[in-house]
């Protein structure tokens, strides 16, 4: 789906929850720990009457209103009525509903009748499915609670409830699918307190509950909202939404930096004795993390050469591997991968697609275009820009189907910390994200401090702009270099001969990034001489920053990796590599030529 059939849809749901304020729900539990109880507590404490109907119950009362047998036996006109039952009872109950005079029929998560779905559109009724009313209002009404989900809305006006709609020409809210837009509004919208444009910084640890009952709904997961920084914490989640947003993704977590994003991001898919299937050309120390850290937890990695699709088709036919992994732009010579490739590959199989976009940017790449099912950024790179703020993120499509394929059973089993609830029936799509949320940072506590999601925020403004200006410069350094007599090979995708030049045309867009290798023809120690006689360009292990940063892999980033890594990685003894800045592409090639003179 595009993000403007995104916004459409938000629109209209918004619209839906604004004027339908009595809701009959069809299948409601007094079982405080089924979904639907979750979502009729949660409707009634935002200004909704909800009417619960279930033959089971009839006569007995669930959170305070009398439950009826049938849609028909409600002595009140109903506006909308929004059903926890399985398919094949939906068409009954639309016309029951369509009988009773309701504006809106809404099919709960995982629900989808496509004979109710006519029903209801021949007799002109809003439908809705595959949704929750409780999730949908949540993250349309502005909240900054457990999860950073996208809205897909942007507003200059301050966050007002869902009820009664704002009287500003639609609400207030503004349709975009324009990175540029989306880079300096997504997700901070004014707040809501005191009006201040700029997003604040909410330096606290925790949060008051309003009673006991509220208390005990936050923990219970029966309503979103802060209890701890640990877990969420406003400033972070404006950025969740905002990184989000850029992707075209359900909704995101960050974490404390880019290798804690992995972790986050492998932890609910991952148990002990499964394995994940990686490219064998990561970033040095994702690979140290994959093949030593991670055999802490009992998780065993395979590396493979992503290039070799037929490799790839082998390495995931093992049942125990849960996971296939790789970058959209590789740290650090540049190769592209075969994103939708990669992805058919891991759906055949049912194992989901993790892409690491920290170097393509959403700005170069979307990877949940080509199929991707989660994105991984170090923010601390180009989203942030400029060497001052630590973090990562993960980002979720939401388009992966945990209880299918293999075996999920932190998404998909009770979950004995929160009741036994079964967090991929309770949450549908929005599973993942808050399990990451609820389970992973409670207990990890890889946590983003306000301070660094503020100054990402701030970077992301600027995120298009200086993508632009860093690959404008990347292009003239890459042909300065390539024609260099002292220099053996540039790995640029740029370049029509580069072997990954179709693959960057096929899912890049705009550019080819800016963070490239190139080799000397005097091997190691010219290398090591000409890395230490730039004067202009940073000799420091970071990529993405503002600033021109030049380092040698073998020495630092990749020195822990063995002689058989190092080759599989791409990794020779005179490769260096190079992250071009925002500086005048004159001053960077006049360092460059002046320390390629000593070499």
């Amino acid at each position: 789906m595009t993000l403007k059939k995104n916004i459409e849809n938000d629109m209209f749901i918004a619209d839906i929850l604004s004027k339908n304020k009595i809701i009959a729900m069809v299948g409601a539990s007094k079982n405080w720990k089924r979904p639907s109880n979750f979502v009729m507590k949660y409707l009634q404490k935002h200004g909704y009457k909800v009417i619960p109907v279930n033959p089971s119950s009839a006569g007995e009362y669930i959170l305070g209103e009398l439950c009826y047998a049938s849609l028909e036996e409600i002595p009140f006109q109903i506006d909308m009525v929004n059903i926890f039952r399985p398919d094949q009872f939906c068409p009954g109950i639309t016309k029951e509903a369509i009988k009773i005079g309701a504006k809106t029929i809404w099919m709960q998560l995982g629900i989808k009748s496509e004979e109710a779905i006519k029903i209801a559109k021949k007799n002109n009724k809003n439908i809705i499915f595959d949704k929750c009313p409780k999730m949908e209002h949540s993250k349309l009404s502005g909240a900054l609670g457990l999860a950073g989900f996208n809205s897909n809305l942007i507003s200059s006006k301050r966050s007002v409830p869902l009820s009664p709609p704002p009287a500003s020409r639609n609400g207030g809210i503004v349709k975009s699918n324009e990175l540029e837009t989306l880079a300096i509004h997504a997700g901070t919208r004014p707040d809501s307190a005191t009006g201040s444009r700029s997003m604040p910084i909410y330096q606290t640890t925790s949060y008051i509950f309003d009673d006991t009952d509220h208390a005990a709904s936050l923990f219970n997961l029966q309503e979103p909202g802060n209890i701890y920084s640990r877990l969420s914490n406003p400033t972070v989640s404006a950025l969740e939404q905002r990184i989000s947003a850029l992707d075209d993704g359900l909704g995101a977590c960050c974490a404390a930096s880019g290798h804690a994003a992995q972790l986050l991001a492998l932890f609910p898919i991952m148990e002990p004795g499964t394995k994940i299937v990686a490219s064998s050309k990561l970033y040095g120390g994702s690979i140290t993390q994959f093949t030593k850290t991670f055999k802490n937890f009992s998780w065993d990695a395979e590396l493979v050469d992503v290039y070799d699709l037929d490799a790839v088709r082998l390495a995931v036919q093992d049942p125990s591997v849960r996971v296939l992994f790789a970058e959209s732009l590789a740290n650090p010579d540049g190769n592209v991968s075969d994103i939708s490739s990669l992805a058919d590959i891991a759906h055949e199989v049912g194992i989901p697609l993790i892409i690491d976009n920290t170097m393509a940017t959403p700005i170069i790449c979307q990877p949940g275009k080509f199929g991707a099912d989660l994105i991984i950024y170090s923010t601390t790179k180009f989203l942030s820009g400029h060497g001052n703020a630590m973090g990562g993120a993960v980002v979720d499509m939401g388009k992966f189907k945990w209880n299918t394929g293999r075996e999920f059973s932190k998404l998909t089993k009770p979950d004995p910390s929160y009741h036994d609830i079964n967090f991929y029936e309770t949450f549908g799509n929005h599973a993942f994200i808050n399990y990451c949320h609820a389970c992973v940072m409670r207990d990890l506590g890889a946590t983003m401090a306000p301070l660094n999601a503020y100054l990402t925020l701030i970077g992301l403004e600027t995120l298009p702009l200086r993508m632009r200006q860093h690959m404008k410069n990347a292009e003239k350094i890459a042909q300065f270099l390539n024609k260099h007599p002292k220099v053996s090979y540039v790995s640029w995708a740029g370049f029509e001969e580069n072997t990954f030049h179709k693959l960057a045309k096929k899912h890049f867009k705009d550019g080819y990034g800016s963070v490239f290798t190139f080799s000397l023809k005097d091997g190691y120690d010219a290398a090591v001489r000409l890395v230490e006689n730039c004067n202009l360009i940073s000799h420091l292990a970071n990529v993405g920053d503002t600033k021109s940063l030049i380092v040698h892999p073998a020495s630092t980033t990749h020195r822990q990796l063995n002689e058989e890594q190092k080759q599989n990685s791409g990794i020779n003894d005179s490769m260096i590599r190079l992250s071009i800045g925002l500086e005048n592409y004159k001053d960077i090639i006049e360092d460059l030529k002046g320390a390629l003179e000593i070499v």
